[in-house]
């Protein structure tokens, strides 16, 4: 490499030093000042990672001064370049030496960088332009944010996400049964609208016993980080704004914060998209006399846009409560009482339409004439035709078109969406198990020491001490007890037999209290030698998540584990079938959160339920209250809270002992009766039409069909794997379908976003995401997919390259000139432009004749026969070649501003197409469904008005260039 003073080179490891000068020449070593940086440099004269810089004809330069000069002659002298043509200042003809040219140039346009001698390595430009493709497919795939969530393909769970999550500013009152994964559906609304850019901001409320749930379900289903908002954090965020809630973008906050005047005009006040509400049936109403926490949510639900009620139970508080929680949705749509119960006596017609339409048979006389009086505002001669003609298959289009029409007509399936487990398929069943034993002695007389040590008692305090003896025991034994109530405790010999005698069969225990958790762990341990896990709410997030994983681990976990409380809340097990509840809970509700860790959706078994009691106790009582009075063991209970209400008094005092005989027999039977009347309230006020609405039907099933196949995906995975080993990322397969990633030392970039530097463990398969919490599920829309794909594509890396072609049938030399180009239109997020026009490569192939061969030559197969040439062979053959590769470059811009001008208008004509159909539906809707709100057509349009002029805008950019040459065998 020839040197002298004043030449201008740049460094091929840090091209971000800008231009350098070559100050000294020194035997065999060469010092480079870069005056942009003021860093030197000294290099080896024979192998140093310098690319000399010298600009060619055509080229616009800048002085040091800031004026430019367009090159029209080049000069050499002494080894140093000079640069004539016009200068931009004085428009005269001037000279511009090399020394003098702007020390900040840096090359970043691919066709600056190639002749500058900045090549990249050749999988580099290959990823690059892989990368450009996968974030096509991603962002113009209408599934992308349903896939990509830590959760089961539930088609009604699909169906009602997919609905509402599409809409602008939804606002709907989410009512499915327990168990039908309500949470879920709100974490795939949340995740549509964050992904698609229909919302921003977004505050959830919860409570504060939920919040902890919450945060957790948000990252480890949905990878969205909320932060916990309580009076402590709002005090700290002061330091940093007046208003704490604008300090964070995606909020979870206890109901009972905002009971505060001063939070709740902060929370008023801070710019929300939506607000998610759980539990809402705890909203009390009455007209003359509302809440505070219904105040609270009406005044929030009156400046915020978008917003979803959550509730299990919707008529817990009584019909008039759910009505008024329909009004906080649209209160100029459910204004009055009265008007909503008349309105609702006209749904059962609907409904019995519904049904002889669902039933796939021809019509009677009198079924066409409802249809045509309920739909009169269309002509549905054609639709009734194909009904009754003898072609199976236009009788099935045809009914399902209907029904469609029915429901997007009629009742309040716009705003209100409820599945019950009697109308969704998926649950297995229960088996209740009941082990009575007898009372220990030494539980005996500790109940009846403390019954005469302890003088007058309350209520609790002797049911607490007849439903948990071994705490009352342990309160003998004094903090130097050793726990010995295990050794003698029936319950804990019945339950190592039974977990010997199942030893191939996953258990979840659930006892009340954490220590007893923990002392029944050391129990089976010592005595048996049994692998258990504990879980209990003294442990971390991290710990718990362990105990969770080693528990679902098959090969080499956990047979059982052992739980507070606390693990019949959000963590579901429906892996395992056998459920020990060591102990009984006072309350129903928690009852049925026991048993909903296994009796979910996907459960693929009868859940065992295993009860051990001590005879004697309350626990019996108990037990018989439950399984005789409310059937809560077997099924379901949805009325559980209002009866515990009602009899929790009676239930108390049988369980104290405080009743008289006969009592628990009167009290179940009373029981039993209030239940049936509940359950045939509820069934009579069973919404027919709004369950065929919110089951998604043949929708549904389609949703899952289209999210299956692409879980199938294997270009998918390869794609990953390929990219991680291009960026530096160690991988390591795990065994079970999971790959273990690490950041490594020799990275391309000084970090990965998303991975820390413990790594993480991933896996491609939803069933094992499913099993396994402690492994992140990797689909497009993980965070991790999209960081790294922006690592590749945010830079320069891959945007030059050269390789060599072997080919027989070519002469040696022929060259070609492959460029990628991108098209984007730039847009704010709430437009959406990428759901018509996304950032899209677009590919061009050259030969030197000037003729694109990229249509009829794919990339793929191309690639396949190219070799890697290393960068100082490269370089020599562009510099050789480079009045060739001016003119292809030129005649290439040309090729691909064509193909952008029938991209957009391809991208034009979709959008009007897709938000012209929704607008028309939408319009034709709101003529006789008053649910539909003139603020979603109004969004519609907007939205067109907007695509349209941002698609007018779209902007054609190089993104990457790789020059092949042809050598001989």
């Amino acid at each position: 490499m020839s040197f002298s003073l004043g030449q201008r080179w740049i460094s091929d490891a840090e091209s971000d030093l800008g231009l350098g000068t070559v100050v000294a020449v020194e035997g065999r070593m060469v010092s480079v000042l870069f005056p942009a940086t003021g860093d030197n440099r000294m290099f080896a004269r024979e192998d140093a990672p310098l690319t000399r810089v010298i600009f060619n004809q055509g080229d616009t330069i800048t002085s040091h001064e800031g004026w430019t000069l367009e090159v029209d002659a080049i000069h050499e002298q002494d080894g140093l370049v000079s640069y004539e043509g016009v200068r931009s200042d004085t428009n005269e003809v001037g000279l511009l030496r090399e020394t003098m040219l702007d020390h900040q140039i840096r090359f970043n346009k691919p066709q600056d960088r190639l002749f500058a001698g900045q090549i990249d390595r050749m999988e580099y430009f290959v990823t690059r332009y892989l990368c450009q493709r996968q974030r096509f497919g991603m962002l113009k795939n209408p599934l992308r944010a349903l896939q990509g969530p830590r959760a089961g393909l539930i088609p009604h769970q699909l169906f009602i996400a997919n609905e509402v999550g599409n809409r602008h500013a939804p606002r709907v009152l989410l009512a499915d049964e327990v168990g039908l994964g309500k949470t879920i559906e709100a974490g795939h609304i949340i995740h549509q609208q964050l992904l698609s850019g229909k919302a921003e901001r977004i505050l959830i409320l919860v409570p504060e016993t939920l919040q902890h749930q919450w945060l957790v379900e948000m990252l480890r289903r949905f990878n969205l980080r909320f932060s916990l908002f309580d009076e402590e954090r709002c005090i700290e965020a002061l330091a940093d704004c007046d208003n704490p809630f604008e300090t964070e973008q995606l909020v979870i906050c206890s109901l009972d914060l905002l009971r505060k005047k001063k939070r709740l005009d902060q929370a008023k006040d801070a710019p929300w998209d939506l607000l998610v509400v759980d539990e809402a049936h705890h909203l009390e109403w009455s007209e003359s006399a509302p809440s505070r926490a219904y105040q609270v949510v009406e005044t929030l639900a009156q400046e915020i846009a978008g917003v979803l009620l959550l509730t299990a139970t919707p008529d817990q508080l009584g019909h008039q409560s759910h009505f008024a929680r329909l009004r906080l949705l649209d209160p100029d749509r459910f204004y009055d009482y009265d008007a909503f119960l008349e309105e609702e006596t006209s749904y059962q017609q609907v409904a019995t339409a519904a049904d002889a339409l669902l039933a796939q048979r021809p019509l009677t006389d009198a079924e066409q004439q409802a249809l045509v009086a309920l739909l009169s505002e269309s002509d549905i001669s054609d639709a009734l035709g194909r009904i009754q003609s003898g072609d199976e298959a236009q009788r099935q289009l045809a009914c399902q078109e209907l029904v469609r029409e029915l429901l997007d007509r009629h009742g309040t399936s716009r705003v209100l969406f409820r599945n019950t487990r009697s109308g969704v398929s998926g649950f297995c069943g229960r088996e209740l198990h009941t082990y009575p034993m007898p009372l220990p002695k030494q539980y005996a007389t500790a109940m009846r020491v403390n019954s005469m040590l302890g003088g007058t008692q309350s209520t609790d305090i002797k049911l607490m001490n007849q439903l948990y003896p071994e705490k009352l025991y342990q309160e003998f034994e004094g903090e130097s007890g050793n726990a010995s109530w295990w050794q003698f405790d029936p319950r804990v010999d019945w339950m190592m037999e039974f977990l010997k005698a199942n030893r191939s069969k996953k258990v979840l225990v659930i006892a009340s209290k954490a220590h007893t958790a923990l002392q029944l762990e050391e129990a089976l341990r010592t005595r048996e030698g049994i692998l258990a896990s504990v879980f209990h709410e003294g442990m971390s997030i991290l710990e718990r998540d362990k105990a969770a994983a080693f528990f679902a681990q098959q090969e080499g976990g956990a047979q059982v584990l052992i739980c507070s409380e606390i693990g019949s809340e959000g963590r579901n097990f429906q892996f395992a079938h056998h459920l020990v509840m060591f102990d009984l809970p006072l309350n129903p509700d928690l009852l049925e959160q026991r048993i909903g860790r296994l009796d979910r959706i996907g459960q693929t078994q009868t859940v065992q339920i295993h009860v051990p009691l001590l005879e004697g106790t309350a626990q019996q009582p108990l037990l018989r209250w439950y399984h005789e009075g409310m059937n809560a063991f077997t099924h379901t209970c949805p009325s559980g809270h209002l009866i515990h209400s009602e009899f929790a008094d009676q239930v108390r005092s049988e369980l104290a002992g405080e009743t008289e005989a006969g009592a628990l027999e009167q009290l179940i039977e009373a029981t039993a009766a209030r239940n049936a009347e509940h359950q045939a309230k509820a069934e009579a006020g069973r919404d027919k039409l709004l369950e065929l609405n919110s089951n998604g039907g043949q929708q549904a099933a389609q949703l899952v069909t289209a999210l299956e196949q692409a879980d199938d995906d294997t270009d998918f995975i390869s794609f990953m794997l390929k990219l991680w080993d291009v960026i530096g990322v160690s991988q390591e397969d795990k065994g079970e379908n999971a790959v273990v990633l690490k950041p490594t030392e020799h990275m391309l970039f000084p970090s990965y976003p998303g991975l820390s530097e413990e790594g993480a463990s991933v896996t491609f398969d939803r069933d094992t995401a499913l099993s396994r919490e402690d492994f992140q599920f990797l689909t497009s829309a993980h965070p991790l997919v999209a960081s790294g794909i922006d690592l590749v594509t945010s830079g320069d890396t891959g945007s030059t390259s050269v390789a060599l072609l072997k080919n027989k049938a070519l002469p040696a030399g022929t060259l070609f000139l492959e460029m990628i180009f991108k098209v984007e239109a730039i847009a704010p997020s709430e437009v959406q432009i990428g759901r018509f026009l996304p950032p899209t490569p677009v590919r061009v192939l050259m030969d030197k004749s000037g003729k694109d061969l990229a249509p009829n030559v794919t990339f793929d197969s191309f690639n396949r026969q190219l070799m890697p040439v290393n960068r100082h062979t490269a370089s020599k053959l562009v510099n050789a070649s480079q009045p060739v590769l001016h003119p292809l470059l030129k005649q290439g811009d040309d090729y691909a501003q064509a193909q952008m001008s029938e991209l957009v208008a391809q991208a034009q004509s979709d959008m009007e197409q897709q938000l012209g159909a929704e607008l028309t539906r939408l319009e034709a809707l709101k003529a006789v469904n008053p649910n539909i709100r003139s603020s979603e057509l109004d969004a519609v349009r907007e939205q067109i008005s907007m695509v349209t002029a941002h698609l007018q805008r779209a902007q054609l950019d190089l993104d990457a260039v790789r020059m092949i040459v042809v050598t001989p065998e």
